[in-house]
């Protein structure tokens, strides 16, 4: 008689239960479990802040007449921006800065503007209630232009945002698939950049070095050029383990602290393995599945895992439906993989480049997602959709009755790395 392994994804604010036969298991690719702390969480953001990387002390760069920017992630990323804002706040206040004079920013990028709930879920009742909020949707507000890198990317920041006389960031840092990770510099550019700077700075995704876990990704190195110009002037970056808790806080300069949150990403993230004939991956739930739009970073990670032409379960709730209305539109207006993939060596267009992505992964991997979504917006987007992980199970095994199969529960923040012979 078979026997089943049990399996448990993340998705959404849930889970998905189902069994993969043990002979086609082959394991789990999951973060590493050493501890890279013995101090709580709060303890570990009092320290950073008390002994900064490459900095003064914000307590000591602040003056009681300073107007301070801090800077925030949007509802899109897992940043525990209510844990982390008070003890930012608390270092001001203790430079005697007034709250009237702190104005808190959200680093929407090119995303939707956020509703005033969730506004207030992501700082925090009392600080909601304490000090200004502000969303600047791209195109709304007027921007100061500072030139251009040496790339070429415009840098254009919001006016609201520089005319402050000290601008404070608050991230996670985690793997980014062009940016090669998440945090930093990033709070400025995409943050709360123009639309064109956006656009120009994510134009170097198609370059070789764009790709997750590096530092030297074109993307990065762009934008942290841009802060320098700016100026962006402390970070409080965070590392986050799979449950979402705070496991490594560094402060400071926004290259040398964030550098030294990398170094713990990559000893927790990045995992060797062999290569798979299919991967079930999960985002790792709600809300790096909150859209397509976000679960392709899962995705993305989830193809260093299995062999060519071998299978992908993206499993994703996708709340949000596809989450950016350009993406849709590709989605709906390339009838095949490879018009997508036509399409953008023509013509860069953000948001569509997840569309020729995707494109380009399906041509590599049977693509399967089970979400929230129609099957019709499934397969637009070049994926076969699937009504539970069970059924894209039953698929990959009648196609391949002998296929070895690993799950990766964290994928948003797991990257798998070839195995060194």
């Amino acid at each position: 008689m078979i026997q089943f392994k049990e399996i448990q994804l993340p998705y959404g604010s849930g889970s998905v239960d189902f069994k993969i036969p043990e002979p086609n298991f082959s394991g789990y690719v999951l973060p590493t479990d050493e501890e890279v702390t013995t101090q709580p969480s709060d303890a570990l953001i009092k320290n950073a802040l008390r002994n900064p990387v490459g900095t003064k002390r914000l307590s000591e760069m602040a003056s009681s007449a300073d107007k301070i920017a801090v800077i925030v992630n949007d509802v899109t990323r897992p940043t525990p921006s209510q844990y982390l804002l008070p003890f930012v706040l608390k270092e001001i206040q203790a430079a005697g800065v007034p709250n009237e004079n702190v104005t808190i920013f959200f680093a929407l990028g090119l995303h939707r503007a956020q509703s005033m709930e969730e506004v207030k879920k992501l700082v925090g009742a009392d600080v909601f209630n304490r000090y200004k909020c502000v969303q600047h949707e791209t195109g709304s507000f007027p921007v100061k232009n500072f030139g251009k890198t040496s790339r070429g990317t415009p840098i254009e920041i919001y006016e609201d945002v520089v005319k402050n006389d000290l601008i404070v960031g608050i991230g996670e840092i985690g793997f980014h698939y062009y940016a090669g990770y998440s945090g930093g510099a990033k709070s400025l550019l995409p943050g709360v950049s123009s639309k064109e700077a956006v656009i120009a700075n994510h134009k170097f995704m198609i370059e070789k070095n764009a790709a997750s876990g590096r530092t030297d990704s074109p993307v990065r190195l762009d934008l942290e050029e841009a802060a320098k110009i700016v100026g962006l002037d402390f970070i409080l970056n965070v590392v986050l383990d799979s449950h979402k808790n705070v496991v490594a806080a560094f402060a400071g300069d926004f290259i040398l602290a964030h550098r030294e949150g990398v170094k713990v990403v990559d000893k927790l993230y990045k995992i060797e393995t062999e290569p798979a004939d299919a991967v079930i991956v999960s985002c790792g739930g709600f809300p790096k599945d909150i859209n397509l739009y976000q679960a392709n970073k899962a995705l993305d990670n989830a193809t260093q895992a299995v062999v060519e032409g071998g299978s992908i379960v993206l499993v994703s709730e996708c709340r949000d439906g596809i989450g950016n209305a350009v993406y849709d539109q590709w989605n709906k207006s390339c009838a095949t993989a490879d018009e997508a993939i036509a399409r953008f060596k023509q013509e860069f267009e953000f948001g569509g480049h997840k569309a020729a992505t995707t494109a380009a992964a399906s041509k590599r991997f049977h693509l399967y997602l089970v979400s929230s979504l129609s099957p019709e917006s499934a397969r637009e987007a070049f994926f076969e959709p699937c009504k539970t992980v069970g059924d894209a199970i039953e698929r990959i095994l009648t196609k391949n009755p002998d296929a070895k199969i690993q799950v990766i529960p964290y994928g948003g923040q797991t990257l798998p790395v070839m195995k060194e012979s």
